[in-house]
């Protein structure tokens, strides 16, 4: 197939690229740079199956392509609240424009959704069912509410349409090529225990969050992508939570730092629990992350002490 991934040089979407490549597709990449990196896909540009176009989603694009991943969109919250305005028009412009594209084409089409989808969850773990508990007015509602209104969108073209389409709720994931600067807790921690400095801890640190390695996600990606006719939502995740002041004592340990944990007030609408319920990739998809956490830690560690030097 000749497959196009938004976001193809952002942290997940770099990873899609070499792996689908890897499967004997060819692959055109499209970012605008906004939180994605050249680096990340530099050693695929001599692949002569892999292109990279520099093009931002809240526009159209007219390409001929047989599937479409839509990966386009910060998903750090620091990123995505620098610019909350042009984070909401990448979740609901570029969803509109790239499911158009899929309806002319009659491409397949994929949409990254988010475990955010739920909120500050009043039941856990989240399944698929669950309508979330969300704040449509607070400070990560532009993302929140994006990736609500584009999975609105994506069921509806494939409704309306008959766009052939698949939705995946994306919990916690990390691994090698997220950004030192990426916001998130396991490269902060990671980066902060590496210079030796306080790992920032918001709140108590017993808020819980599940960590997937981005193998794993990637493979669960795929899987769907490619099962017939599944077109309900579907959590990807490990449904393995650990509380974040453990999470830093770990880092700190795996690291060798000599590092502390500083606590800090907690940012509003940080959810306090986060683990998926993931029955239905595992009976639909024969999916479930297979590297744990301890050894996934040890390879991201390894990614980061190689670009800190």
């Amino acid at each position: 197939m000749h497959i196009l991934v938004t976001g193809g040089a952002g942290f997940l979407g770099s990873h899609l690229c070499e792996k689908l490549l890897s499967l004997g597709h060819s692959v055109l990449a499209v970012d605008n740079f906004h939180s994605g990196y050249q680096i990340n896909i530099a050693h695929l540009r001599e692949n002569p199956g892999f292109e990279l176009l520099q093009h931002d989603v809240t526009s159209p694009l007219y390409v001929e392509v047989d599937g479409i991943f839509n990966l386009a969109c910060p998903a750090s919250p620091i990123h995505y609240q620098r610019n909350p305005v042009l984070t909401l028009k990448t979740c609901v412009h570029g969803a509109m424009n790239m499911l158009g594209l899929a309806k002319r084409t009659g491409a397949r089409f994929f949409q990254a959704s988010t475990s955010e989808i739920y909120g500050d969850p009043i039941l856990s773990p989240q399944p698929e069912e669950y309508w979330g508990n969300v704040n449509p007015i607070g400070v990560r509602s532009c993302y929140d509410e994006g990736k609500r209104a584009a999975e609105t969108l994506t069921l509806d073209y494939h409704r309306q349409f008959g766009v052939d389409i698949r939705i995946a709720r994306i919990f916690n994931t990390y691994g090698p090529k997220m950004a030192v600067d990426d916001g998130r807790v396991v490269s902060n921690f990671i980066v902060q225990a590496l210079r030796g400095e306080p790992l920032t801890v918001y709140g108590d640190g017993k808020q819980t969050r599940s960590f997937c390695y981005v193998d794993d996600l990637i493979d669960g990606f795929i899987k769907l992508f490619f099962k017939q006719g599944q077109h309900q939502p579907i959590n990807l995740g490990n449904p393995a939570p650990i509380n974040i002041l453990d999470l830093a004592n770990e880092i700190i340990e795996l690291t060798q730092s000599k590092s502390h944990v500083e606590l800090r007030s907690l940012p509003g609408d940080d959810p306090k629990k986060r683990e998926p319920m993931i029955e239905k990739a595992q009976n639909i998809l024969n999916w479930q992350p297979k590297v744990n956490r301890q050894n996934g830690l040890i390879k991201t560690i390894e990614y980061f002490r190689s670009i800190l030097s």
